[in-house]
């Protein structure tokens, strides 16, 4: 006797619903995906590749500006300085969006997923409500992600007033760009603008930029943008914006105001979980609004799991993906390993990029944590001299006694690339001394992540297993 084959039902096709469907999918599932965006999301049509895309040019620029410093002229007949071609900018970017949802549709369908392209709601625990028709399953996945928030007397429109996923259907470079919110969204948008050549300023009701990251990182991160022309105003609260002509206003709590041609507002996310039938399900949600859910991408419902954004567990790709992967996992009968959010690594894309993974400053700081610091300057790497790159850092943290790898943080031109060697040492429970032994190329950047590595056995002998 053939068993039925189980069915899966996912609502929402970002990160954590396209994942989760391949996953069903190879263990068997009959599986249907109910999005009415596009395979990806907003994190591939509007949030993480188009911002990603736009930094890797203002990258370019960057290192461009450098050429001077390096023995390098870049000139042109009578014009040396080099332009944006706002139009041209951002219709690569959706370009390349649109080609990346392209690539994830095939893959889902080839793997025998079915999709509905059409906006779903829950009608009971074992069925999606999405164009007409009724979609029947053993468990469902919500992952319907989460969408930009905006400030009560600034609304959005689209023009002079925008959110992070309203950019690229501009047809000019801002010329004075007032960013509202100082998180990574507000930090990374702050940085690629002034590197394309917007006069920016940066607008943050905390003392200081990234006010929930490494502070030594922080610190480097804003002395960037204050060297490079940012005007960057700390303990600075925005309470209303509004067009004026061609420009924007932005009025701040103390009553100064800040003008400007353009406002774009990163001041957090809310969950799309509203309207989609989970208060009529039971589906509990948390006084923000998100989806609670266990370690094992469950809510409050039996057979009802969510993952990504509408959790508002770390608003990464990467965890809405394992939350999906897990979900599926779990409800199939596989073994499953609960996410473990303390392995996670993040990295902000400001250049230079701040990567991290594991236990945080703050935290040792506190006593919340016992362990040994190493923090090595990225001026001393030799790689990074001949680049004529200054800023940065590489610090680990290291278990007393054990001198296991309990986190680290990197301050560098492709820091998200030198996260990796700390990443697997937090999941393979490697200590300091194997990674001093094991060997970098030399010149290279992650030379400078053996070298800390090394610097925290010098000073820590008894770290050594």
């Amino acid at each position: 006797m053939t068993l039925p084959r189980p069915r899966i039902a996912i609502l929402g096709g970002g990160p954590g619903g396209y994942e989760a469907a391949l996953v069903a999918a190879q263990l068997g599932a009959e599986v249907t995906v109910v999005d009415e965006d596009g395979l990806g999301g907003a994190c591939v049509l509007a949030d993480c590749v188009p911002s990603k895309t736009l930094i890797e040019s203002s990258s370019t620029m960057t290192s461009l500006g450098r050429s001077a410093s390096l023995g390098l002229e870049l000139a042109s007949g009578d014009n040396p300085v080099l332009g944006v071609d706002a139009p041209a900018l951002n219709a690569r970017i959706k370009a390349l969006a649109a080609a990346q949802s392209n690539d994830i549709t095939e893959h889902v369908t080839a793997e025998g997923v079915g999709i509905i392209p059409a906006r779903g709601r829950l009608a009971g625990p074992h069925s999606i409500e999405a164009a007409g028709t009724t979609v029947h399953a053993d468990v469902i996945l919500i992952a319907t992600g989460a969408t930009p928030r905006a400030l009560p007397d600034g609304v959005p429109d689209g023009e002079r007033i925008l959110t992070c996923r309203q950019l690229y259907d501009l047809t000019e470079l801002p010329e004075k760009l007032i960013v509202v919110g100082s998180g990574v969204t507000g930090a990374e948008f702050a940085g690629a603008y002034q590197a394309l050549g917007s006069q920016v300023t940066l607008v943050s009701s905390r003392d200081r930029v990234l006010p929930h990251e490494d502070k030594d990182a922080a610190v480097v991160i804003e002395r960037v943008f204050r060297r490079r022309g940012m005007n960057v105003l700390g303990k600075s609260r925005a309470e209303t914006v509004h067009r004026k002509g061609d420009g924007v206003i932005v009025t701040l709590s103390d009553g100064r105001q800040v003008i400007g041609s353009h406002c774009l507002l990163t001041v957090g996310m809310a969950p799309s979980t509203s309207g989609i039938g989970l208060a009529e399900t039971g589906v509990k949600l948390d006084s923000r609004g998100f989806i609670e859910v266990d370690r094992v991408s469950r809510t409050s419902v039996p057979g009802v799991y969510a993952a990504g954004d509408c959790t508002g567990v770390l608003m990464l790709a990467s965890v809405a993906a394992m939350q999906g992967r897990i979900a599926m996992w779990h409800a199939l009968g596989e073994a499953v390993q609960p996410i473990r959010l303390s392995h996670v690594a993040s990295t902000i894309f400001t250049d230079p990029e701040i990567a991290s993974v594991g236990v945080s400053q703050a935290a040792v700081d506190r006593g919340e944590i016992s362990a040994r610091v190493a923090k090595l300057p990225l001026a001393t790497n030799p790689r990074a001299k001949m680049g004529g790159l200054r800023d940065g850092f590489v610090k680990i943290f290291a278990r007393p006694g054990t001198g296991l790898v309990l986190g680290g943080v990197i301050v560098a031109p492709r820091a998200s690339e030198l996260i990796l060697p700390l990443s697997i040492a937090i999941e393979q429970n490697l200590s300091v001394d194997q990674i001093a032994h094991t060997f970098s190329v030399y010149p290279s950047l992650s030379g400078s992540v053996t070298e800390a590595a090394r610097t925290v056995m010098e000073f820590a002998p008894d770290a050594i297993a």
